[in-house]
């Protein structure tokens, strides 16, 4: 499945078929939320909740491709994601685009 944040396909013709999408809700986990604490104090990356995002991440984009599958697409143009806070101990990350077909064979 081709995936772009791009809103169209160079030299491809193409038929929408809709908006496609996945999310995750992805809690904290105690234990990490301790080590960041720590590390908050020091300053670098919190590396255990930039992994925690790029699983999230995987994810919402594999729950957007499998819709698009399910419409026959060929592709998922204009992608984006956006994070939400949930609680004050939860993320929500959504994936979206618009699912396609090329139109001008393959």
């Amino acid at each position: 499945m081709l995936i772009l944040t791009i809103n169209y396909v160079p030299g491809k013709e193409i038929e929408a078929l809709g908006i496609v999408k996945g999310n995750v809700v992805q809690a904290r986990h105690i234990g990490k939320d301790i080590m960041a604490g720590l590390k908050n104090v020091v300053g670098g990356e919190l590396r255990g909740y930039t992994d925690m995002l790029n699983e999230a991440r995987e994810v919402a984009t594999q729950r957007m491709v499998a819709e698009a599958e399910k419409m026959g697409a060929d592709a998922v143009i204009g992608v984006s994601y956006t994070t939400n806070s949930i609680a004050s101990s939860a993320a929500e990350i959504l994936a979206y685009g618009t699912a396609i077909r090329f139109t001008d064979g393959k």
